[in-house]
């Protein structure tokens, strides 16, 4: 279960556990990330639990309910340019852990306990309600850690199971395109992450921001699904290749929070 609202709160949970176990984190300390958000409330509701300080670097267009989230767990919280996307928060968060080297910085972006937990997790929950009869698996890319844990998994369990990534067309890094601005916050984040297994991926699917609004919108109204816009690149891109599989095809993808996180961004929800 995701007591937070997204799919971080695992990896977020993960991290910390892995970063006690190995003496990294020490009680009463301090842990310092860069977020554009979901891991950030997944970090803030386990630091308040274990007793952590908080220090989370965003890029200042992330949603306003996702500041306020942060805020109200206890964490601190550090806006960077929105220019210079999730890259500029991942530096600055860099400088503050070298600032003060008894701060951990979890970096999800580079930790394998990210994937890791997919692998424990996600992809037995996803094989324990679908067993071996997964047809593609589609999920966008953040970190990659969903991607690359599930994906791993399931090229072993699911033959001929078809691995997809998904990203934001206005900064396409993964097919071979250049970062640049985009609207699909949680996905995208302009560089190529380390714990993404590239090797995994046999498709790259790319969602403009108007056809992730519009999936988003319409998984509210026809489905009574609420969730943010990384859902609806996701759900678009399945839709996607579910056509292309035709019928009798199953295809597999990951809502991966919460749309209350995005209620400000009244354009979501009008027709």
């Amino acid at each position: 279960r995701n007591p937070g609202g997204s799919v971080k709160d695992r990896v977020a949970l993960a991290m910390v556990e892995a970063a006690e176990a190995e003496g990294l984190l020490r009680p009463g300390g301090t842990i310092v990330e860069p977020t554009s958000g979901n891991t950030g409330v997944g970090l803030a509701l386990v630091a308040a639990v274990k007793g952590y300080r908080l220090v989370l670097v965003m890029p200042e267009n992330m949603s306003l309910e996702r500041r306020r989230l942060l805020r109200a767990y206890g964490a601190r919280v550090e806006l960077t340019p929105a220019a210079e996307g999730m890259a500029g928060a991942v530096r600055r968060a860099a400088e503050l852990a070298r600032d003060d080297p008894s701060w951990y910085m979890p970096d999800q972006f580079s930790n394998p306990a990210n994937p890791e937990v997919h692998r424990r997790t996600t992809a037995r929950e996803i094989l324990a309600a679908l067993g071996p009869r997964v047809d593609a698996f589609v999920a966008g890319v953040g970190t990659g850690g969903t991607l690359t844990g599930v994906g791993q998994v399931l090229r072993r369990a699911c033959p001929g199971v078809q691995v997809v990534a998904v990203e934001p067309a206005s900064s396409p890094v993964l097919s071979g395109g250049r970062p640049g601005p985009h609207a699909i916050q949680g996905i995208g984040a302009g560089f190529v992450p380390a714990v993404l297994d590239r090797g995994v991926i046999d498709e790259v699917v790319t969602v403009g921001d108007e056809e992730a609004r519009e999936m988003t919108g319409r998984l509210a109204r026809e489905e009574g699904l609420l969730c943010g816009l990384s859902s609806g690149a996701a759900v678009r891109a399945a839709l996607e290749v579910a056509r292309r599989l035709g019928r009798g095809r199953v295809v597999v993808t990951v809502l991966p929070d919460t749309g209350e996180r995005y209620l400000s961004m009244e354009d979501l929800w009008t027709d």
